[in-house]
Formats: C-alpha cells, structure tokens, sequence
C-alpha cells in the first residue's frame, strides 16, 4: 500500500505551520496515525556542537541514529535532497498519512494556504497552474477550480484531508 501524503504550500508567513499543527491535533484525535515532513530551503541543524552525536558525525559518519526510549533521530550526510517521494517510501510506511510543509515543486498532491492580507497571488494558480493542487485553505472569497476550504476550521480542512486524501479510493 502506498502511504497517502498532502504537501500544504504557501509563501512564507502565511502560517502553514499553525493549520498543519491544527490538522494534525483533529487527525490524532480521530485515531489516525500522522507523519510530517517539513521543507527547509536553508541548512538546518539539529546534531549541536558538544553533544556525542555532533561528535560522531563531525569524525566523518555519513549516518548518525540517536535513539531513546521515547524516539529516535537520523542525521544523515547527502549532496543533495532526496526526492520526497523517497523520503516517504523510506521512512513513513506505519503512519496512515504523511503531511508535508512546503516542497511546492513536488508532484505530491497540494493544499494551498492563502491569507488574502498577506498574499495577493497564490502559488499553485498565479503564474504556474499545479495539476496536483486539491484544495485552498483561505480566509477570504476565492473563484478557484478547486474547492475553497475556509482557513479558520481546520476541522473543516481534516475532514478534507480525511474524505479525498486517506480514504481515497485508488
């Protein structure tokens, strides 16, 4: 079985982070097990310097896991970002769907973020037009090709992802 996934996309600041946190509390408390990639265009770090884990990798490990009773991390070297798709087949296969922020560029199926103050344009249907957009969460009226969910409910926005997302029918 393949593992369902929904890219939410916007520009920056127009608060994807807080409706995929909302999301993603509605999913868990409807028994669904929930998987999150988040997109980050600048290099991050999570292994710090004067931790063992930074050690190790600093000594030339190309895949670091730190593991816990309670969760486990990977830090692993590459030249380049691997394909989300890949990501997803490696790494997700126990959850019921994984939630991704960001990767507009991706062919995963999208849901665009769009506050009407902060954006006067929406990404997946200004210059470019996304096939694999499936919906716009906005807080304003939009004349779209794709249902207009309201912003402001993310159950609403769930009940989505839930119906057209992870029952979706192959």
């Amino acid at each position: 079985m393949t593992t369902r996934s929904v890219s939410f996309v916007a520009k920056s600041g127009t608060g994807k982070t807080t409706l995929l946190e909302k999301v993603i509390t509605e999913l868990k408390c409807r028994g669904y097990r929930v998987g999150v990639i988040k997109h980050d265009a600048h290099r991050f770090d999570i292994d710090h310097p004067g931790k063992d884990s930074h050690r190790l990798t600093q000594a030339g490990a190309d895949t670091m896991l730190i593991s816990s009773p309670e969760k486990l991390a990977v830090i692993k070297k590459h030249d380049a970002s691997p394909p989300i798709e890949e990501l997803i087949a490696a790494y997700f296969g126990d959850v019921d769907i994984v939630l991704t922020e960001g990767f507009t560029k991706s062919s995963l199926p999208k849901i665009e973020v769009h506050r009407g103050e902060w954006n006067a344009s929406l990404l997946c249907r200004g210059e470019e037009h996304d096939t694999n957009l499936l919906a716009v969460a906005s807080d304003e009226p939009l004349n779209l090709d794709v249902p207009l969910l309201d912003l402001n409910s993310p159950a609403l926005v769930a009940d989505f992802v839930e119906k057209r997302v992870i029952r979706a029918v192959d």
